[in-house]
């Protein structure tokens, strides 16, 4: 195995937690993603363990959002620790995210929210550093315009 998993640990758990929303949820699906990892040894690959990792984050993320029902929010829902800006920011930023494709939103958060550097998303992608540097600077581009034109299907 050429990861170090327990560093990867939070990454997935990250990635999880925006793809879904939930805390608990988060934290399941993530446990679940190492077991899953660790069960087929013979899916480990030097180069794509990194990969797999998130590929079977990403599948259990869609499993669970395909079961999950949409529940109303509480009337009496109120959060003192944020303005109502930040909220509709939030909403906004998340309704943008949305409309990107799906590979485009991974890659912004692997980026942006995982941190992860440009050498090993170009890896997990199988594009040049280059190529990923010119696809993250379009996305954020398109990501700049839904918001400025702040039109999003509800």
């Amino acid at each position: 195995m050429s990861i170090d998993l327990r560093s990867q640990y939070d990454k997935i758990y990250r990635y999880c937690y925006i793809r879904v929303n939930s805390r608990e949820k988060a934290e399941d699906l993530t446990q679940e993603t190492f077991l899953r990892f660790l069960e087929k040894p013979q899916y480990h690959n030097k180069n794509k363990d990194l990969q797999y990792l998130y590929t079977i984050a990403g599948n259990l993320c869609i499993d669970e959002y395909r079961r999950k029902s949409h529940e109303e929010l509480p009337d009496d829902l109120q959060d003192n620790s944020y303005s109502e800006d930040n909220i509709i920011m939030g909403v906004t930023l998340s309704d943008a995210l949305e409309s990107l494709p799906d590979e485009d939103r991974e890659i912004i958060l692997l980026r942006y929210v995982n941190d992860e550097p440009v050498g090993v998303i170009s890896r997990l992608y199988n594009i040049s550093r280059f190529a990923l540097n010119r696809r993250i600077k379009n996305i954020l581009e398109t990501l700049r315009k839904e918001l400025e034109k702040g039109d999003f299907s509800e």
